[in-house]
This record gives structure tokens, sequence and C-alpha cells, in this order.
């Protein structure tokens, strides 16, 4: 099972970039994440032409997520199921090929202290509430843009960036909450090293410079993570015009049979594992 996942920052913006790379790489299942758009917005027409159903929570303009994958995915929920509608579409989940896996899009959080960094804080313990209902003990993989690097290794100059919304030491705790419930950063199993980034600001010549931080992570419970096989960043998809400011990150899971369906979807199933 290949799984990937990628803050594509529009998919309107981003449309051709993403089918050349779903054409590219093949991922059994793409989590998506601000993909700036509604349901209608999406280019599901496209997407169901190379093999992939869908699962999307958009919101007009703003934030929106997806699961694209190579077999129908079943049971999806959008949104946290806590009876707490914040207008927000972050978190979109389904099982896909005995495997549950969510594409989560956690909140930037803007500046340390205000409005919106609540919102991020409340937000990761809303994710580990979501997670507390579930176990540990099934397949499961949550993915996503999460807006925190984990640790040192994972930013090119911690000592600035540990003020900001994507480093603080309140913002990692909120991070490592969620991962204690039983989570492996399935990345960081492949690679101990630091210095491999999945964003960087478009400003300052950062990516050259490669000045940045992994805050893409493939988080799995133990079941699923064990049986990961290799993880790695396409930092070509950063190069060129017009790219998004992440990077893909992909990771493989022997799981000892093939996920893909026999067939391709149509339009009745795309729909069906979409409303």
């Amino acid at each position: 099972m290949k799984l990937a996942t990628w803050n594509v920052n529009s998919v309107r913006a981003r449309k051709e970039r993403l089918l050349r790379w779903l054409e590219k790489h093949r991922p059994d299942v793409l989590c998506l994440q601000e993909i700036k758009g509604s349901e209608e917005d999406f280019p599901r027409a496209e997407t169901t032409a190379l093999g992939y159903y869908t699962a999307i929570f958009g919101q007009k303009g703003w934030n929106g997520v997806a699961i694209l994958s190579l077999t129908e995915p079943q049971a999806v929920e959008r949104g946290f199921g806590d009876g707490t509608d914040d207008g927000q579409a972050r978190l979109v989940s389904a099982d896909v090929g005995g495997v549950r896996v969510a594409s989560a899009y956690v909140p930037n959080g803007q500046s340390v202290g205000s409005d919106k960094w609540s919102f991020k804080l409340a937000w990761l313990k809303r994710l580990r509430a979501w997670l507390d209902r579930r176990s540990p003990a099934e397949p499961l993989a949550v993915c996503g843009d999460f807006n925190v690097a984990p640790d040192e290794r994972d930013v090119k100059h911690p000592a600035l960036w540990e003020r900001s919304v994507l480093f603080h030491p309140e913002a990692r705790q909120g991070l490592q909450h969620v991962m204690d419930w039983g989570l492996q950063d399935v990345f960081r199993r492949h690679h101990q090293e630091g210095g491999l980034y999945s964003w960087w600001d478009y400003r300052m010549l950062a990516f050259p410079k490669n000045d940045g931080l992994r805050i893409d992570l493939v988080l799995a419970t133990a079941p699923l993570a064990e049986r990961s096989t290799a993880a790695s960043i396409d930092r070509d998809e950063r190069k060129g015009v017009q790219p998004s400011d992440h990077a893909p990150v992909l990771t493989e899971f022997d799981l000892g049979r093939p996920l893909s369906g026999s067939g391709a979807p149509g339009t009745g199933g795309s729909h069906a594992a979409s409303t």
C-alpha cells in the first residue's frame, strides 16, 4: 500500500500538477489538504478517469480536505462528529482497503497568543478526543498538514522557530498529546537524521536555502506502522512554476495483499463515496 499526503494549497491552482503527480506515482491512497474549494469545485471527472474514488470535505475558498483512493472509501466521516460545528472543513476519514485513513489539516494558529492560536490548541485536543473513541489496536493512519514540527531535527533554525506557531513548545506538546494515544511517526521510523523538510516559505529564498520545516506527517498505529517499508519526501514537486509551498510525503506498507480494486470507479461509485 502506497499512502501519501500533500497540502496542495488549492486544487484549482495546482490541478495539472496534481493530475501529473497521480499519473507518475500512482499512490493507492492520497490525502489532500487545503484544497480551497467546495466539493463541486473538485476535478472529480479527471481524477475518476485516472482510477481514483474521492471522499471530499470541501469549503468554498478555504481549508478543505480529501481522500483519493484506488478502492472505494467506505464509512466516510466528515469532521470530528463531536456535535461541535466550527464551520471549518479540516478532517475527513474513511475505511480504505482495511485501513482507517484520515486526512487532517491542523489550523496554523497565525500568532502565539491570538484567538487563532487558542483555536489551534483546542483543535489538537479535539483530534485526541476523536482518537479516544477509537482503538490503537486497529490499523489507522492520520495523515496531513499538522502545522507543527515534531522536534529540532525537523526545523532548520529551531531557536528562531520556537517562538512561532509552527514550533512553539505548546504546539509540540499538543501534537505529542495526540501521538501519545498510540500513533507513530512513520517517516521518522525510516529517517532518524534531520534536515529533511516538507514545507518552505515562498519568501526569502527559503527553498533554495533549504530553510524549511517538516510539518506534513503520516502518523500510524502500531499494527500499520510496524509494516511500513519506506518513506520519502518528494522535493521535486516543490520545484518549477507555481508549486505548492508543501511537498508530498510518501509512505509504503506491506499489507500482504494488493489494495487496488479490480475495476475503475464509475460516476456512481465516486458519488456514493462523497455524499
